[in-house]
């Protein structure tokens, strides 16, 4: 992903070792880096949670005007003293040799029932860019929200996932009464209401 650079702006990895390693893995990194000011830093460490590389779809009905979420349980959110249910896109883990692309296509099945057609990218993002490797690739998928709806995911995988077709102004209106608490569906609905009549028109 292009990023735009301020002089000075390097770094340079001197060693690392793993942490924990279980589920999830943690790696201690220590880094030296440019200053801004000129000059380079001393060896500082960091503790970098090794998630993988995520992506997420929304998907969207252009003729409904619906989008469809997805609502379960959230252990962090519940750790968080957060309500540890939300309304979420669909989302999940790149495996490895599989695209963003086929990864949301395979999880808009499995999480929520449904067939994206084409897909839009929205945004890549950074999720925690200051102690955890992740990012997530955002999509909008075009999809039919006729039938959508119910209750899906990997029983293997323990995960009880209930999917809803919701129209926009709805899902939007989620987000103005902060309904929705996670940065990636956040994005990706302020995204379509800022792209939703140019994406009317070309899948119109």
């Amino acid at each position: 992903m292009n990023q735009s650079h301020l002089p000075n702006e390097t770094a340079e990895l001197v060693r690392s070792e793993v942490a924990f390693q279980g589920y999830f893995k943690v790696v201690r990194y220590f880094f030296r880096h440019g200053l801004h000011q000129g000059g380079q830093s001393k060896v500082i460490s960091r503790e970098v949670f090794e998630r993988g590389q995520a992506a997420a779809v929304l998907p969207y009905d252009p003729v409904r005007d619906e989008v469809v979420l997805i609502r379960q349980f959230r252990a962090g959110s519940y750790v968080a003293g957060r309500h540890p249910f939300t309304w979420e896109t669909v989302a999940g883990i790149i495996e490895p040799g599989e695209t963003a692309e086929k990864l949301v296509r395979r999880e808009a099945v499995e999480e929520a029932g449904l067939t994206v057609a084409d897909l839009v990218p929205m945004q890549n993002v950074m999720l925690t860019p200051g102690a955890c490797s992740e990012s997530c690739s955002i999509f909008l998928g075009r999809a039919d929200t006729a039938r959508a709806g119910g209750v899906f995911g990997l029983e293997s995988e323990g995960e009880n996932i209930l999917a809803k077709a919701v129209p926009f102004a709805e899902a939007y209106a989620l987000v103005d009464r902060g309904e929705v608490d996670n940065a990636v569906t956040v994005i990706a609905l302020q995204w379509l209401a800022l792209h939703r009549d140019e994406m009317r028109r070309r899948w119109s």
